[in-house]
């Protein structure tokens, strides 16, 4: 399954960026996969945390083949030792045992996340220890496939704002402008900024230092 979108969000962007827009021209169509499974999504998007893309595939594989099925009562079953020697840190091995355990013990209801406003998503999952803001947000993209998602604190975003506009750095007032320009589609401009910061477009240069992480 991949990140719903079509011929409308294309529209809209190049109506609203022409600059985006032949990028998007140049690119063509994203396929991004997503996950249907709201637990299995949050404890892969705390993996991802500060850490290549590959490396999160790399590491979710391994919790995947420990433990068979990724829910609330096999990650229960795992000790922290085991999490951790999968690739992951302690810190991150705890985070997804507490998550677990306070799913299996009925005091976080994952449910209701779907029929939720964005805001109230990631306030929610943002009391889970270990899940911030960015975490939350990929999880509303990744997961929940929600269309107006761009994030401040993704290192890859900034790249992708930087080569594309040619900015030595991005702050949060024109972050901020891009994001209302890029409106209510903003997760599809966010999915070719990604592809932009990959190196889709080879002649584009970083003209910034990369100062955030992620």
């Amino acid at each position: 399954m991949y990140f719903r979108y079509g011929e409308k969000e294309i529209l809209h962007l190049k109506n609203r960026d022409n600059v985006l827009g032949q990028a998007i021209d140049r690119i063509g169509p994203i396929h991004r996969p997503t996950e249907k499974d709201l637990f299995s999504s949050i404890i892969r998007q705390i993996i991802g945390q500060q850490i290549s893309t590959r490396a999160q595939r790399t590491v979710w594989k391994r919790l995947c083949a420990k433990a068979g099925s990724v829910d609330a009562v096999t990650i229960c079953s795992l000790e922290l030792e085991t999490l951790q020697a999968l690739g992951m840190t302690f810190r991150k091995a705890g985070y997804i045992k507490d998550f677990a355990e306070t799913v299996a013990a009925g005091d976080f209801a994952l449910q209701p996340l779907h029929d939720l406003p964005d805001t109230e998503v990631i306030a929610r999952l943002s009391s889970l220890r270990g899940v911030g803001r960015w975490t939350a947000e990929m999880v509303l993209i990744f997961c929940l496939q929600r269309p107006d998602i761009v994030s401040f604190g993704d290192l890859g975003i900034h790249r992708g704002m930087r080569l594309l506009y040619r900015h030595r750095d991005i702050d949060r007032k024109r972050f901020a402008r891009y994001a209302r320009r890029y409106s209510p589609h903003g997760t599809v401009a966010s999915l070719y900024l990604w592809a932009i910061a990959g190196g889709a477009i080879p002649e584009m240069h970083d003209r910034g230092p990369l100062r955030r992480t992620r």
